[in-house]
């Protein structure tokens, strides 16, 4: 494989903004909307954890008059993050970039070509990582624990996630506020008749995620709705769901991520593969002369760590639908 240029060492800065402007598009993809996303100077390092007992015990006591007060402390642990580095580009021939009309739309397109397989790679990981029971300390089974949501007579997927909600906040103390759906399951709750009922006097509009959160006393309801192709290259392309689309994940989610305060899970992003920049993501392009005397290469690249930080404030439901 040829080697790059020295124009390569730099990150191109207008095709990292197209990148940029890609990922915040990428709606389908829910990998970089669920958990928060923590921005690291370092590939890989230390978090601090905490013991979750140490924070619910009743230790607060009366005090008398020149007496010491009750006290106490908590323990705290580490635990570790390494973010691996994927990468991935596509090149531009001479004759594609003589034959554009506006010079710059091949490099562009080739920027949202290559950061979309870096946001596919990022989503497996994810669903790889969360989307799964055994990340979690709570998981029910549709049949087994609970009637599925796809049989709608005798189904009350209303009462199953207030139960999950009760099993969350009883071990933690937390609230949950985040419901992710594979979109099999969506599909069966935005018509299920339970649901529907709460509104059919109000919209004539199908279920959103926005109503069926407000259904379901959550912040959020977010649907995995990526797709992959598990064919190889030249072969007949087959595809399916990125997320096991009958699954479902209710949890709570730190909007804001903070040493102290816990989440079900974080996304660490190191940011050293932008140069300099700031940046989590980053792209460049950088000329292939032995391939042409125009011939560019554009190249993107992150590197990602997900974290289950809380498995207690997670609740999965295995075959919801």
């Amino acid at each position: 494989m040829p080697q790059p240029d020295s124009r390569s060492v730099h990150v191109n800065r207008p095709l990292t903004n197209i990148s940029i402007a890609f990922i915040q598009q990428a709606k389908n993809f829910v990998s970089g909307r669920v958990f928060p996303s923590v921005p690291v100077d370092k590939q890989s390092d230390s978090y601090f954890t905490y013991t979750k007992a140490d924070w619910f015990r009743d230790e607060a006591r009366k005090r008398g008059d020149s007496s010491e007060s009750a006290g106490s402390g908590y323990d705290i642990g580490t635990s570790t993050f390494n973010c691996d580095v994927f990468a991935f580009h596509k090149d531009v021939g001479d004759q594609i970039q003589a034959n554009s009309d506006a010079p710059l739309n091949p490099l562009r397109d080739a920027a949202q070509f290559v950061i979309q397989r870096l946001l596919l790679r990022k989503e497996i990981q994810w669903a790889t990582d969360f989307m799964v029971s055994g990340s979690w300390d709570t998981n029910v089974t549709g049949t087994t624990d609970f009637t599925k949501w796809s049989t709608y007579a005798g189904s009350d997927p209303i009462t199953n996630i207030e139960t999950g909600k009760e099993t969350i906040l009883k071990n933690t103390g937390y609230m949950p506020n985040t419901l992710v759906l594979g979109y099999t399951t969506f599909r069966y709750l935005k018509n299920h008749p339970l649901l529907v009922d709460r509104f059919k006097h109000t919209t004539p509009d199908v279920l959103t995620e926005a109503l069926m959160a407000a259904i379901f006393g959550l912040e959020r309801v977010l649907v995995c709705m990526a797709i992959k192709n598990t064919a190889n290259e030249n072969e007949t392309a087959s595809y399916s769901f990125v997320q096991t689309g009958a699954d479902a994940l209710l949890c709570y989610v730190n909007p804001t991520p903070s040493p102290l305060q816990p989440s079900a899970g974080y996304c660490f992003e190191w940011k050293g593969i932008s140069d300099g920049i700031g940046e989590t993501v980053a792209t460049r392009s950088f000329n292939m002369p032995q391939l042409g005397s125009r011939h560019q290469r554009v190249e993107s690249q992150m590197a990602f760590d997900n974290k289950v930080i809380s498995a207690a404030m997670g609740y999965y439901f295995t075959t919801a639908a």
